[in-house]
């Protein structure tokens, strides 16, 4: 991630981030553009929108999303994961950025895994909705899965060939191997 190298107040990103062809995150005054990622990244994205959308269904007050939409602690950060879910009537007043998701998921390259797994994850605690903060592997059938227990202590599950992913926020379980399907 490379930084526009000033201080910017939320309010200049925000206005700079509408007008923009190329998104960017922000973090306590700095801006990082966000690169490209790669066919397996995308068709990982996409294979865990599907099945969290097969999960939710039509019944449900809980929304999802894709990394076209900001998750936003104070003014803090506006990051972009590449999946989430909210079920706060609370992020329904504005389109562009939420503010209490239940669960997060990040998938992982070889650019932000570093950021992604220490500082980005120390940020989204901050977020009292979240529940679940889970990173995927593009290299290896790997899912790690961050959640918080009842008695507020961080818990970490890994998840690697064979195994079935549990996702206790939004109550689903599924192949591991389905999130991989069509990865070259």
């Amino acid at each position: 991630m490379i930084a526009v190298p000033h201080y910017i107040s939320p309010q200049e990103y925000l206005d700079m981030e509408r007008q923009s062809q190329i998104r960017h995150e922000y973090r306590r005054g700095l801006v990082y553009a966000m690169a490209g990622g790669t066919d397996n990244h995308d068709r990982i994205a996409f294979n865990l929108l599907k099945l969290i959308d097969n999960q939710l269904g039509d019944a449900t007050d809980c929304r999802f999303y894709s990394g076209n939409v900001k998750v936003n602690y104070k003014d803090d950060f506006y990051y972009y994961p590449d999946a989430f879910v909210t079920c706060d009537p609370r992020d329904r007043q504005d389109r562009y950025l939420k503010r209490y998701p239940k669960l997060i998921t990040e998938v992982l390259s070889s650019s932000t895994a570093t950021f992604d797994q220490g500082e980005k994850f120390k940020d989204y605690q901050q977020i009292e909705t979240l529940e679940e903060y889970v990173l995927i592997s593009q290299e290896s059938q790997r899912v790690e899965c961050h959640r918080l227990n009842t008695t507020g202590i961080w818990e970490t599950t890994i998840y690697e060939i064979g195994d079935l992913v549990t996702l206790q926020s939004i109550d689903l379980e599924f192949a591991i191997a389905d999130l991989y399907r069509g990865i070259d």
